[in-house]
C-alpha cells in the first residue's frame, strides 16, 4: 500500500492532473471515478488503477473486473491525488485516444461540430456528451480551445471522451475549407446570423461552428463559413451558453436526419 505523498507514482498522477503539457508529453491522463475507470478498461486504454484504502476495504472496484495492475493508496494520499472534493475512491491512469481528421470526415453521417477557442472545461465536457447523444461524427477543436483531457472535462463527458472522435486543428479556418472541399457545408452560430438555425437542410451533412464563451466565432473562422445562423431568443438575453447553443444545433441536425422526419425548412 502507498502511504506517502512523496511516492513517485503519486507525484506523477498529481502532475498529470495539473498540467496539460505533461499530459501531452506522456500521452496519458487521469480518469477519476468507478464509471470512468471501467469505461477506460472497456476500451483497453487503462494502464493502472489506484484505489483508496477505505474503498478497497468496502470491496469497491474489484480489480479482477478491470484486469489491470492496481495499487491501494492510503486515504489521505488518495485525497492529494484526487481532483474532486468528495473522491469516489478510484482513479485510473489512461492512455489518450487519438484520431486523424480523416476519421471524422469519413464517417457517413458527416455531422461535425467545430469549436472555436472554447475555454470552459464544463462546457466542453457537456458538449462532448451531447455530441454522442446527438449522433455526431466527431468534434474538431481549435488549438486554443481548452484541453480535452483536463480533469474537469474528462469527468463532465461521462465516458463520451472514449467514444466521440475528436481532432485538434492547427488552423480552424483551413479545416473549415477542407470540410467544404469534401462537400460538407459549414454553418456558424452567430448573433448576427442572417437565417434561423433550423432553415438549412442538414440531412446530407453539415459542420457547425460554436465560438468562445466571451468572443463568439473568430473573424478568421467566420470568413470561411458557408452561412451564419442564429438562434432566436425572446426577452433581453444577448446570447446562450456555448454548450446550450451547441446542443440546439446538434439536435436540429439529428432531427432532420431521422428517417421519419419530413423536412420543412427553407433551403439555401
Amino acid at each position: 500500500m502507498i502511504t506517502s505523498e512523496s511516492n513517485s507514482q503519486i507525484k506523477e498522477i498529481v502532475r498529470l492532473q495539473k498540467s496539460a503539457k505533461e499530459r501531452r508529453k506522456q500521452k496519458l491522463f487521469v480518469a477519476e471515478g468507478i464509471k470512468l475507470v471501467k469505461e477506460a478498461a472497456l476500451y483497453s486504454r487503462l494502464q493502472k488503477v489506484y484505489i483508496a484504502e477505505s474503498a478497497w476495504e468496502k470491496g469497491i472496484g474489484e480489480p479482477s473486473i478491470l484486469e489491470c495492475r492496481y495499487e491501494v493508496v492510503a486515504d489521505k494520499v488518495f485525497a492529494s491525488m484526487s481532483g474532486t472534493v468528495t473522491p469516489q475512491g478510484m482513479l485510473g491512469l489512461v492512455q489518450m485516444p487519438s484520431y486523424g481528421l480523416e476519421t471524422i470526415l469519413n464517417n457517413p453521417k458527416k455531422s461535425i461540430l467545430l469549436l472555436d477557442n472554447l475555454r470552459d472545461p464544463g462546457n466542453l465536457g457537456t458538449i462532448m456528451r451531447t455530441a454522442e447523444g446527438a449522433g455526431m461524427s466527431g468534434v474538431i477543436l481549435s488549438r486554443e480551445s481548452v484541453d480535452l483531457f483536463n480533469p474537469k472535462v474528462v469527468r463532465s463527458t461521462m465516458g463520451a471522451i472514449f467514444r466521440v472522435p475528436f481532432y485538434y486543428a492547427e488552423d480552424l479556418a483551413e479545416t473549415i475549407e477542407t470540410l467544404k472541399q469534401n462537400q460538407i457545408p459549414v454553418y456558424g452560430a452567430m448573433m448576427q446570423g442572417s437565417i434561423v438555425y433550423d432553415a438549412p437542410d442538414y440531412r446530407k451533412g453539415a459542420g457547425i461552428v460554436i465560438g468562445s464563451e466571451a468572443g463568439g466565432i473568430s473573424e478568421a473562422a467566420a470568413a470561411h463559413l458557408t452561412q451564419a445562423v442564429c438562434i432566436p431568443m425572446e426577452g433581453s438575453l444577448e446570447s446562450l451558453n456555448a454548450a446550450v447553443s451547441a446542443a440546439v444545433l446538434m439536435y436540429e441536425i439529428a432531427r432532420q436526419k431521422r428517417k421519419d422526419c419530413v423536412f420543412t425548412g427553407n433551403r439555401i
